[in-house]
């Protein structure tokens, strides 16, 4: 281990042994691979990954973590003695702090049970006991069992490389159905100690055990022992336990004596720092395999006590909450208090598969994902309206497309329908992985906004009418992208409405590798929309509703103008500069991003409220208000209001359209009227 950690990083590629640096898959760190031969499963991986995408993916992203090393060790040496000495002080006063948060009153348990998935196919198959197994298939593993484990084989390994470590190897197909089952079996054994118990997956929850210890007057190494025992007598399944004084530390508990055991560390200060102080940083929940490498190449940090002594150097070269997490795991610190309910932020699911171009396919998959997304909002009562895709491709490439919709939904229809469609404009495309996310939650779970009676600026373009009436001769500003969920049009448009948070056509979004969201105001896009739908070019035959008359020209012509001073209102500033708008469709979108910049990324620039960028709807819904405020704010003035009426009648004179007939221009208002933001919009409801 000595002798492969040495050449961590090793950038030459004409080495004897290149499988040395190529830090993906195996880790010491998992139960029940602390025996296993680490350079023997890391050569394995390499020669076998050699020259496949994933491969390639793996170098790019070893070359960013040896950039980011390599950034941080220049910082670091750039770091002066008076430096070193300001954050030595700063990193002291922050010890002091977090010292003071000490909790020892509270008895914390945290139980995992064995080897989950596969034990439960040993027990509904007795005759895969002893032998190694694992669930998944060729493609991808999602667990071992112990067996398996002595071989280097585990989860998130491809199944072909599993069975070249292990030619015994079993395979078992994955059924969650039966997981959830035994899940829930386990669960209600856990309330019985905790009916507030935190569960962190289907197979592992934290119990605070501090009122039965009292109560029963029993001691928690009694408690661990006799939950234990209650849930293989529930369930036939074995599990481990881990008892501490806070969450972090009892989860590293859990581990330390698997399968089937326990470890008990005393609530007393000086346990814990003897505890705490050989402890492997990658023990540490949070701390994965880049993040150890950083901490090992840059600062020479292996140990949980090593950060303590390197303190100023952390919090000269990290962020604050970096900083401030690093010290806590030195000094032993975690969650002690049971976290308040709060209204979860989103809720997704996501399936991995063998890569496909199948069109078919990929749309069976959506409606998996659609129904099972559905299923579980509607089991905890909630209604969603931003609804997010993410896609893994052949490549491992990830991207991330987001439609943000004008009501709330929960039906497995109604999030297919939008799913369809995001998916349709990425099309052609070779996909390994797919991944339904839903946001925005309705406040009172029933699908009703909190305040159903205000408006936004895409309702007053889109309903065509400020008040919300329909009428139905009336033709929305955008038209509906096909609704045909499994068939491919090719003439078909492939960007989504106006509703749309994200250009499906931004081509600088699929080189992304990590989750995101492009926003874009709705007007950005009218101009497009207008040349396309408000005047059709096609020569598809519309519904016919009734003969059209004069009267009919004129209504139309009045929708068109009405629309085209809305675009003027959005851009009044490039109208005056002599720019045509509609020839500058991606100078809209761009001065739309440009109008708006939070200051150093979290505090708003005419307001000063400070948003962080996680809030991402929030900020978004703040910056329209604004831009709303702007709007209402240019229309008001005379210069504008004086100029668009004669730049609709230059350009209606221009055309030399005579066929339909001349709107009588009123006059305009005066300086000291008030104008109302909605007068600008289109308006259906009146009598004529």
């Amino acid at each position: 281990m000595a002798k492969s950690e040495t050449s961590v990083g090793s950038e030459d590629p004409s080495s004897s042994r290149p499988w040395e640096s190529y830090h993906t898959v195996f880790t010491n760190a998992k139960a029940g691979m602390e025996g296993v031969d680490k350079e023997k499963v890391q050569r394995t991986v390499y020669e076998m990954s050699k020259g496949s995408k994933y491969f390639e993916n793996e170098e790019k992203k070893e070359a960013y973590t040896k950039q980011k090393i390599e950034n941080m060790r220049i910082q670091y040496s750039k770091l002066t003695a008076q430096d070193i000495s300001h954050h030595q002080k700063i990193a002291d006063k922050t010890i002091l702090d977090l010292e003071a948060t000490r909790d020892l009153s509270r008895i914390w348990l945290h139980v995992d049970m064995d080897a989950f998935y596969a034990a439960v196919e040993t027990l509904c198959n007795p005759s895969l006991k002893g032998r190694p197994m694992a669930v998944g298939s060729m493609s991808m593993l999602s667990t071992a069992n112990y067996e398996a484990r002595k071989f280097g084989v585990r989860a998130a390994m491809p199944g072909f490389i599993a069975r070249k470590l292990c030619p015994e190897l079993l395979f078992v197909p994955v059924d969650f159905q039966k997981y959830n089952h035994y899940s829930n079996l386990t669960r209600k054994v856990f309330q019985k100690y905790d009916p507030n118990f935190l569960a962190a997956s289907l197979d592992e929850a934290y119990l605070d055990i501090t009122s039965v210890c009292k109560e029963r007057g029993i001691t928690s190494r009694e408690v661990a022992e006799e939950l234990r025992e209650s849930v293989h007598f529930e369930t036939g399944l074995t599990c481990s336990a881990g008892v501490a004084p806070n969450r972090l530390l009892a989860k590293v508990c859990s581990d330390i004596n698997k399968p089937n055991g326990q470890f008990v560390l005393p609530n007393d200060r000086s346990a814990v720092v003897t505890f705490i102080s050989s402890l492997p940083i990658r023990k540490i929940g949070g701390i994965g395999k880049v993040t150890e490498r950083i901490l090992k190449d840059v600062f020479g940090i292996a140990t949980c006590e090593e950060m303590l002594q390197k303190s100023s150097f952390l919090c000269g070269l990290f962020s604050r909450s970096s900083a401030d997490f690093f010290l806590s795991v030195g000094l032993g610190l975690g969650g002690t208090d049971t976290p308040q309910y709060r209204m979860r932020k989103s809720i997704s699911n996501e399936r991995t598969f063998s890569a496909t171009k199948d069109e078919v396919l990929l749309f069976q998959k959506l409606v998996d994902l659609s129904e099972m997304l559905s299923a579980d909002m509607i089991k905890e009562g909630l209604f969603g309206r931003t609804l997010t895709l993410k896609l893994k491709t052949a490549s491992f490439e990830v991207r991330s497309r987001a439609v943000t919709l004008p009501s709330y939904i929960s039906s497995s229809g109604d999030i297919l329908k939008h799913a369809s469609k995001l998916l349709k404009a990425e099309f052609p495309v070779s996909l390994r992985l797919m991944g339904l996310r839903m946001s925005h939650f309705s406040e009172d779970k029933n699908g009703i906004p909190p305040d159903p009676t205000q408006k936004t600026l895409s309702s007053f373009i889109l309903s065509g009418d400020a008040s919300g009436g329909k009428t139905s001769d009336y033709r929305p500003l955008v038209s509906d992208v096909c609704d045909n969920t499994f068939s491919v049009d090719e003439n078909c448009c492939p960007t989504y409405c106006a509703e749309t948070s994200c250009d499906l056509r931004d081509s600088s979004m699929e080189n992304q590798a990590s989750d995101s969201t492009s926003s874009c105001h709705v007007i950005g896009n009218i101009n497009e929309e207008l040349n396309e739908t408000v005047v059709p070019q096609s020569s598809e035959p519309q519904p016919k509703v009734h003969e059209p008359t004069d009267t009919d020209h004129t209504i139309k012509s009045d929708k068109v103008d009405s629309c085209m001073g809305q675009l003027e209102a959005s851009s009044c500033a490039r109208w005056e500069a002599g720019v045509n708008c509609a020839d500058d469709e991606a100078g809209s979108v761009s001065d739309q991003k440009q109008l708006f910049r939070w200051v150093d990324d979290y505090k708003c620039p005419i307001c000063g409220i400070e948003l962080p960028p996680s809030f991402i709807e929030e900020r978004q819904e703040h910056s329209d208000f604004h831009l709303a405020e702007k709007l209402q704010g240019e229309e008001s003035g005379n210069h504008h209001r004086s100029f668009m009426p004669q730049q609709r009648a230059a350009q209606r004179g221009h055309t030399g359209s005579s066929s339909r007939q001349k709107k009588k221009q009123k006059p305009s208002p005066t300086a000291s009227k008030y104008v109302p933001i909605d007068a600008f919009f289109v308006k259906t409801n009146q009598n004529f």
